[in-house]
């Protein structure tokens, strides 16, 4: 393998791509001292308050220890309060305290400028490919995932109707086959022999 091959390689690529857009949305949002992991779990709470620690984990295709080490930090900083669920005496509820919901709207114009300025080198036409391919990607790879992904969607959010609590459930036991979903909660497209 030569180096040329070794630098066109897919992971190598994703993974530079990767290095790139935390550097771009980091010095985007520093302004408001936040990460692109730390803003995810910002804009999740705030479309879902009171999600347990497990189900906002798998909102961001987080493991357990990154969305603790995550969840920890805003704590300090006083951004999200971890309550007993009201649902499970056993869950912990996180929800943004004011000063959370407050930074989240000052993060979202820096957070809009990162997204524009990391697809500024493509073409509205290869934006819109390049956003196909990489869910085409994620989702014909999803069982090789170390950390499960399952999107939180509204029910008008979709064409298609999001799981319910009990198909998500099932979605994880081995043998039950589950319905494929993009990272916008659709369908995914069927497989091309």
């Amino acid at each position: 393998m030569t180096l040329k091959d070794l630098y066109q390689r897919p992971g190598f690529l994703l993974r530079r791509t990767h290095q790139i857009s935390a550097a771009v949305f980091e010095t985007a949002c520093a302004s408001v001292g936040l990460t692109p992991a730390q803003y995810g779990v910002l804009t999740v709470l705030a479309n879902e308050p009171g999600l347990d620690q497990t189900r906002l984990a798998r909102a961001l295709a987080f493991d357990k220890v990154t969305v603790m080490r995550v969840c920890k930090g805003l704590e300090e900083r006083g951004m999200i309060e971890r309550r007993m669920s009201e649902h499970s005496k056993r869950q912990m509820a996180v929800v943004l305290t004011p000063a959370g919901k407050k930074l989240l709207l000052q993060a979202r114009g820096p957070a809009e400028q990162a997204y524009q300025r990391l697809l500024s080198p493509l073409t509205l036409t290869q934006r819109q490919q390049l956003i196909e391919i990489l869910e085409t990607l994620t989702q014909g790879l999803a069982d090789d995932a170390r950390a499960p992904f399952v999107p939180l969607l509204p029910p008008d959010a979709a064409d298609t109707p999001a799981e319910t609590p009990a198909e998500t459930a099932t979605a994880t036991k081995p043998g039950v086959p589950r319905t494929p979903r993009t990272n916008t909660g659709r369908s995914a497209p069927a497989k091309r022999s």
